[in-house]
Order: C-alpha cells, then sequence, then structure tokens
C-alpha cells in the first residue's frame, strides 16, 4: 500500500457513511454454515447532499483529491465470513486476561491482528457479518442458531473495517430482536452496514459510505433463511437475492450519487470450491451491468475462484475470516482477502486497475489466530500453526483463486510496502 494511501486515512473518522433513500432487496441464502444481519441508520440529510441522503461520521479527511493532484483512486478491501463458534470466544476471554470460559470482558482484536496493516491501509474495508449479535452478557450461541458475542465489533473496528454486510442464511436465527440489537451494535460500533433493517423505510435506503472523497454503494444479499420466515411476516427485514431486483438497486444507487456500486452475495454451495449454477447464472448478469462495479461472495465456508467477466471482478466466495466450524476440515479454516484498486477514467468514471488476492488462514491450536499466509512464511512467523501447514494454504488457496483465467486478467498476490 503506498504510503500516500495511508495518509489520507483519518483515525476513526475516515468515512462519511451516507444512506441514501433507494429499493433495496430482501436477502436469502441455503441453509448450513453461517452469517448474520443488519442495516445502517438513517440521520439528517448533510448539507450539498444529493435529494434523499443521509450521513454519519462525517471525516474532514473524506474530501476530494485536488485538481491537478493526478487520477483518484480508492482502495477497497474485502474479508470472508465472521462466523464465531465457542473456541474462539473462549480464546477472546483469555486475551482480554480472563481464564476463558465466564465473564463479559473479550477481546477479538489479537486474533485479527496479522491483517490489520492491509486491511486500516485501505480506503474502505468491508466486513461479513453472518450472525446476529446477542446482548453484552450472553447468552452467546453458535450453531445452528448463531447469537455472537457483540465485543467482535470493537476487534473489526479496531482492526479498521468500515462497513460489514449482514444479509446470511443466519440473519433470521434470533427473531426481530436479533436483528435490530445486530444493527444498533453495529451504529454504536461506529460500522456502516447494509443487508437487514429495523424499519421498512430503513430498508428502502442505500448505503453509501465515502471513502478518499469517493462515494461507495454496498449492496448485500442472501439466498435464503434456512427456512425461517421474516419476523412478523416483514419480507423488508433482510435483502434476497433477485437479479433484476439487484439491478434496480445498482441503477438507483447511482442515481443517488454513488461512483462504484459493490454488490455482496451470499450464496454459493458450502464446503464447495467451484461456484455453482445460481453463482454462474447470477454473476455474469450483473457483472454485465453498467450500474455494477464488483461482485463478492460469502457462505461457501471455503475459498471459490476470482474471475473477471467482461470490465467487473467477481469474487466467488471468500471462505472464513474466522470461524471454528464443529466439523473442521483443513478448507474451512482458510480463507481470502481481496483488495481492488478503483481508478478514476478521464470520462469520470471509476474502474478496477489493480486486482489482489492474499490467502489466510485460522490456526486453530492455542492462541488462535488468523494467519496473513505469505507474510507468515517470509518472516517464519508461523504462530501455532507450521511451514507445512501455511505452504498447503497458500497453494490450495492459489490453486482455487485462478482457476478461472483471473492471472491472465491481471489479477496478482497482494504487494505490500517494503518493511522498513
Amino acid at each position: 500500500m503506498r504510503p500516500a494511501r495511508r495518509s489520507r486515512r483519518v483515525p476513526s473518522a475516515r468515512h462519511l457513511v451516507a444512506v441514501a433513500a433507494g429499493a433495496v432487496l430482501v436477502a436469502g441464502c441455503s441453509p448450513g454454515g453461517g452469517d448474520g444481519g443488519s442495516a445502517a441508520e438513517p440521520v439528517a440529510a448533510p448539507t450539498g447532499a444529493p435529494s434523499g441522503t443521509a450521513s454519519a461520521g462525517a471525516s474532514p479527511g473524506a474530501s476530494p483529491a485536488p485538481s491537478g493532484s493526478g487520477p483518484r483512486t480508492v482502495t477497497f478491501v474485502a474479508t470472508g465470513d465472521v462466523l464465531l463458534h465457542e473456541p474462539l470466544w473462549e480464546q477472546a476471554r483469555r486475551d482480554a486476561g480472563g481464564s476463558g470460559s465466564g465473564g463479559g470482558r473479550m477481546d477479538f482484536a489479537p486474533m485479527l491482528a496479522a491483517i490489520k496493516p492491509v486491511v486500516s491501509g485501505a480506503d474502505l474495508a468491508l466486513c461479513h457479518l453472518e450472525t446476529p449479535l446477542a446482548p453484552p452478557g450472553g447468552p452467546y450461541a453458535a450453531y445452528p442458531s448463531f447469537s455472537s458475542p457483540p465485543q467482535v465489533l470493537a476487534a473489526l473496528k479496531a482492526t479498521g473495517y468500515d462497513a460489514c454486510t449482514t444479509a446470511s442464511n443466519h440473519t433470521f436465527d434470533k427473531g426481530a430482536a436479533g436483528v435490530d440489537r445486530t444493527i444498533e451494535e453495529l451504529d454504536a460500533a461506529g460500522l456502516a452496514h447494509a443487508g437487514s433493517y429495523r424499519s421498512a423505510a430503513e430498508s428502502r435506503r442505500t448505503t453509501i459510505v465515502t471513502a478518499a472523497g469517493v462515494r461507495v454503494a454496498i449492496l448485500s444479499y442472501a439466498d435464503g433463511f434456512n427456512g425461517n420466515a421474516s419476523p412478523g411476516g416483514d419480507e423488508w427485514r433482510a435483502n434476497v437475492i433477485d437479479t433484476d431486483r439487484i439491478l434496480a438497486d445498482a441503477r438507483a444507487a447511482r442515481r443517488r450519487g454513488a461512483q462504484i456500486v459493490i454488490t455482496a452475495l451470499h450464496w454459493g454451495t458450502e464446503y464447495r470450491h467451484e461456484p455453482d449454477e445460481r453463482q454462474r447464472t447470477v454473476a455474469p448478469r450483473l457483472a454485465r451491468s453498467r450500474d455494477v462495479d464488483l461482485v463478492i461472495g460469502h457462505h461457501a465456508h471455503v475459498v471459490q475462484p476470482v474471475e473477471r467477466i467482461g470490465r467487473t471482478w467477481v469474487v466467488y466466495g471468500l471462505g472464513n475470516l474466522l470461524a471454528w466450524h464443529t466439523t473442521p476440515v483443513p478448507d474451512n479454516a482458510e480463507g481470502l482477502l481481496v483488495r481492488f484498486t478503483f481508478t478514476q477514467g478521464a470520462g469520470g468514471r471509476f474502474a478496477v486497475t489493480r486486482a489482489e488476492y492474499d490467502p489466510l488462514l485460522v490456526a486453530r491450536d492455542a492462541p488462535i489466530r488468523l494467519l496473513d499466509v505469505p507474510a507468515a512464511l517470509a518472516t517464519s512467523s508461523y504462530g501455532s500453526s507450521t511451514k507445512a501447514r501455511l505452504r498447503t494454504a497458500l497453494n490450495r488457496t492459489t490453486t482455487v483463486v485462478t482457476s478461472r483465467g483471473a492471472t491472465k486478467e491481471g489479477l496478482q498476490p497482494l504487494v505490500r510496502p517494503p518493511t522498513p
């Protein structure tokens, strides 16, 4: 990441979050793994904002680049599912100085420390919160009906994340109360959100985050809710994948001032690396729309390929960021971080000019840590993992990610600045 990129970020208030009124879908996803839901709270429209927009967390550093300073760029980072199982919150208790059982103090930040330089160095970093959040003191629950410790949000914020998508197959695990509580906790943590909602009016707004002076829309959808009906029959509670509706939402986001539109889809077949038929059908329709600039996917719990369709990159599945499945297999301990650099062209349109990927691994032996695989190998910092395990993760992830011709289209391993 270029030093100039970092200097444009302002601690804790570096982005303007705008929530623009508009149509947003109702989410769904196939049963299995796990995600959670949440959305953003609109506030009063700022002076000079487009009609129907609202903003929160205005940043003095979120101004357009001065004329004559070269093309404007925005760096965007996304990662996989935050799907908390009991071993993870027990580790968070130990990292907070507790015994690992009982008590409310938790610190998830040490688990994420390895990726903080890359995440915090981006102009916009997006997480995927798969599960509804519990009250701070619990009770907490994992599979099959999740209710996760809200303390994870402080760690996500401290790591450098700016927003979370929330539409998933677990969005309704704890009913309307779980949806509402999750959104309120995200608001309190200063994290923007899209995908699930507290009211019908809120569901008609589009989450737009201003990063490096550029307005980026985040759209979030799922493919089902594990058979759970919308709480109270309110289908506006979460966004469901419907291609026509997603395209309409993307057009609406453009009308409301979005310069970049990112769609996040909770889809695919669990534990399967290859995109399924639905993914292969929906992805080209979205990618060929002039209103969609990037498609990213979650839910499979294993890494899936990256592909360029026309001018648009599609990341079919980012795997897991933090998860500990009851029946662990090597693949579901592996995940992916992607970084895309958008550059403004002569006509004012932003397009991806650099696409990068970075394999990740959750080392399951204590202390549980998320490892940046190439960085760990380069520095021989294997944590509770081993060199052999890290090499397996690197080779498998690279093979999967590049299996649909992404390397020929310009995808490359993530480039880090030289170590001082």
